[in-house]
């Protein structure tokens, strides 16, 4: 367990923009994204959906989570098919210490972590950033031969946890700089050169966002969320989505669930989670009167399945008495739950081919197998975030919606109301009142759960009887995909004292030892402490103690490894980094 928990140093608009430029002609890649697994759309098959009064070109996106606080984050998600963001949780409270690591996704999906590590004006800094990064390369010439036309996207607010802060002046200026960030993008414009010059004066609307969501988390007081909701209208003309806690099932639903039909005997409820948490009754009583609301304030209002599951931390990988559940069995509680809400809610629901005032987006275990069913219910946008978080990374997201494609295709269905349609219109043949009563039934048969029991997650990961070294490893790259910052690479081996067939980096300054490529890596170690770290910014690395390697120029324009304190033997180490990433194809990106 890490005591060292570094900073974010989050890279410049031009740096990023440099770094897209020289891995796409040395690599075809971006970000260590190969080009070949990019998502293009079929035109055939029509994949958009309608978000409050704007139209995206795919139904997914990443959850509010670690693939959504940084720049490069958005872009990877954006070239995999991504186009709703709900963007990392901000609070407040933008200072927080987050202990390590905060990440296991060893078998099902935990965490301890749930607010952005970033203060409010980096994030603020970070989402436009993100927001005029999108606009630049989604025109960039030698992306659209392999992305073709991407369509549009939108970015999401997610916000919390209590009224006073969202209420707060510094919670104020934050949304209002995305509501109107002019100022920022054209600040940002300056950065814009090389090979990207002439996209400079792009177009860009300075309303980053027009939704939020509210994260209720857990133990957020009830008698709050309908006052932050009608301020976040009200105040800010937002239209606003509540995202519900499984906890609206009862303990005894969710242990029933949990517990004895799924298999998952160790993990252990927190009685006093569903004592602080809102109760069924009041979340209906309250999703009629936000709904009446947001009609007098000519917003729309919605809800957002689900939360995490507060549980007790019992697996000792992670510091703390409680941690979060997500993944497959958070999958079956929030359609369980989904299902409750709708024979509650008759006709209050926009689900299905149903037109319902209240539209539902979706966030729980979604994975690129189960993206299909989950679209076919009529929940907008769907979020993903565990799935990601596992070999393959942001490529997931990308094979979910392929697969998607695919279904419609030979379904027949040309876009999602069809396809929508079809799921109903089989529902009510096998005796169900509509296509998310069908699901729910399914998930409750023993038959119809088993992918998300323990007995189908619980099937151990690879392991090799080797202690991790700084070079050479099994190269599986494993810690590039599964590392939801970007912050590792690899570099083609150099030297003949070496082996692998590729050597392996992390960039520190965007690195927060989540501690998932500890999880995914089959050697005894953690690549992100033992594999070399690397700085491109000389204040990062001076601010981090001079640990790792700074990467510089010297006068004549050749790669410099700059060592840190630890003497002849890091000397001899910068020496060979130099070798490995000095003549502008080791590296993904030009100094």
């Amino acid at each position: 367990m890490s005591e060292r928990i570094p900073p974010f140093h989050p890279w410049s608009l031009n740096r990023l923009l440099q770094r897209v430029a020289h891995e796409w002609e040395t690599r075809r890649e971006i970000f260590g994204f190969p080009g070949r697994r990019f998502f293009k759309r079929n035109p055939s098959v029509d994949l958009g959906i309608t978000i409050g009064d704007r139209t995206v070109a795919t139904p997914l996106g990443p959850a509010a989570g670690p693939h959504t606080q940084l720049a490069q984050n958005i872009v990877l998600g954006w070239l995999a098919g991504a186009r709703s963001f709900e963007l990392k949780t901000v609070q407040i409270l933008d200072e927080l210490h987050i202990d390590r690591p905060c990440i296991d996704m060893e078998n099902v999906g935990y965490n301890i972590e749930w607010s952005q590590e970033l203060t409010l004006d980096q994030s603020l800094q970070e989402y436009a950033k993100a927001w005029l990064l999108l606009e630049v390369l989604r025109r960039w010439e030698p992306l659209r031969e392999v992305l073709g036309d991407p369509g549009d996207h939108l970015f999401e607010l997610s916000v919390g946890y209590d009224l006073a802060g969202i209420r707060s002046e510094k919670m104020r200026e934050f949304i209002d700089g995305l509501r109107r960030a002019e100022p920022i993008i054209d600040g940002l414009r300056e950065e814009i050169d090389g090979p990207f010059a002439h996209l400079r004066d792009v177009p860009v609307s300075g309303e980053i966002i027009s939704t939020a969501t509210l994260s209720t988390f857990h133990g957020c007081p009830p008698d709050e969320v309908e006052e932050i909701i009608q301020h976040l209208m009200s105040a800010h003309g937002l239209d606003v989505t509540v995202k519900l806690n499984p906890t609206l099932l009862g303990f005894d639903t969710v242990a029933a669930v949990i517990n004895d039909r799924l298999g998952y005997r160790d993990v252990e409820l927190v009685p006093d989670a569903f004592a602080e948490d809102m109760k069924f009754e009041r979340a209906i009583e309250m999703i009629g009167r936000l709904q009446e609301f947001a009609v007098r304030q000519g917003r729309e209002f919605g809800i957002k399945l689900t939360n995490t599951l507060v549980v007790a931390n019992k697996r000792g990988l992670m510091p703390g008495d409680r941690m979060y559940l997500s993944g497959p069995p958070l999958h079956v509680l929030a359609v369980t739950l989904l299902d409750r809400l709708h024979g509650a809610l008759p006709g209050v629901l926009r689900l299905g081919v149903a037109s319902g005032p209240v539209p539902v987006a979706f966030s729980a275990g979604i994975d690129k197998d189960n993206l299909a069913d989950t679209v076919a219910l009529g929940l907008a946008p769907v979020t993903i975030c565990s799935d990601l978080l596992k070999p393959g990374g942001y490529g997931r997201m990308a094979q979910g919606l392929r697969k998607l494609t695919r279904a419609m295709a030979d379904a027949g269905c040309t876009d999602l109301s069809e396809w929508r349609a079809a799921a109903d219109a089989a529902a009510k043949a096998a005796g169900r009142r509509n296509a998310v009563a069908a699901l729910a039934h399914r998930l409750a048969a023993p038959c119809g759960s088993d992918r998300y029991s323990l007995a189908a997650t619980d099937k151990g990961l690879r392991e090799v009887d080797h202690e991790l070294e700084m070079f050479d490893c099994v190269a599986c790259g494993n810690c590039v995909t599964v590392c939801p910052n970007n912050a590792f690479f690899t570099a083609p081996t150099r030297g003949e004292d070496l082996q692998a067939r590729s050597q392996y980096f992390v960039l520190a300054e965007i690195c927060n030892e989540c501690g998932n490529c500890t999880t995914f890596c089959p050697e005894e170690g953690s690549p992100h402490l033992i594999k070399p770290r690397l700085y491109l910014d000389r204040a990062a690395w001076q601010a981090n103690d001079r640990e790792g390697y700074l990467i510089a120029k010297t006068s004549s324009g050749a790669v410099e490894m700059v060592a840190g304190p630890g003497g002849a033997e890091d000397e001899e180490t910068a020496r060979r980094l130099a070798e490995l990433l000095g003549d502008g194809k080791g590296a993904p990106f030009n100094r």
